[in-house]
């Protein structure tokens, strides 16, 4: 083999080399749902609502500190502020100028996905309830999923001071919530490992690396 065709062998071996390593950082294995961010059925926004407001992760997932199941909010607690606030100011504010220019009284206004919300719950236009239509639920599209084999418990992460964020990631800054995780078994045991927790007391916690933690 003389030095040329060596040289275009070894060239293509490095550029496809080269080709397989940047295709492979977009692999999944199986199961794997990284970045995940499906569409849900009303644009709930965590960045409004956990970042802008600052309203806790508790106040909706009030099952987080209590129950196995972080547990998702029923419509009627959105509606503790939602009865009030229906759309946004500067839409509100529209409607308002628009009434007085045409001097009739203001409309309400709903935004498009708090109309959905209101629909949902089978309100009228005053929010009360619609004997003409019927209540159904929220489909929300779950995004965090772990196999059936597997058990994950809210309650001691919670309790130890483990951050919402340290599994969900910056869910204050998403639009649409994705998964940020890999939410691996790795991921999880070296979370165990590494951890670097303490109680109210000072004492290191040190998260059980065992089987049976998770598997049970």
């Amino acid at each position: 083999m003389n030095r040329t065709v060596r040289i275009i062998l070894y060239t293509a071996l490095i550029c496809s080399t080269l080709f397989m390593a940047s295709r492979l950082r977009g692999f999944y294995w199986p199961g794997n749902q990284q970045d995940y961010a499906p569409e849900q059925p009303i644009a709930f926004s965590h960045q409004l609502h956990a970042g802008k407001l600052q309203v806790s992760c508790l106040y909706c997932h009030f099952g987080a500190d209590s129950s196995r199941h972080a547990g998702i909010p029923a419509a009627s607690l959105c509606m503790n502020c939602h009865r009030l606030v229906t759309a946004s100011r500067e839409a509100v504010l529209q409607e308002y100028h628009d009434a007085e220019r045409a001097r009739r009284p203001a409309r309400p206004v709903a935004s498009p996905e708090l109309q959905k919300l209101y629909d949902t719950l089978a309100l009228d236009d005053k929010l009360q309830p619609d004997p003409q239509k019927k209540p159904s639920p929220i489909a929300w599209v779950r995004i965090h999923n772990l196999p059936a084999f597997s058990c994950f418990d809210h309650r001691p992460h919670v309790h130890a001071g483990v951050a919402c964020q340290r599994c969900h990631g910056p869910v204050e800054t998403m639009d649409r919530v994705r998964q940020v995780a890999d939410l691996s078994m790795g991921w999880c045991v070296n979370c165990h490992r590494e951890s670097g927790l303490s109680d109210s007391t000072g004492k290191k916690l040190r998260p059980s690396t065992d089987c049976s933690a998770c598997h049970y």
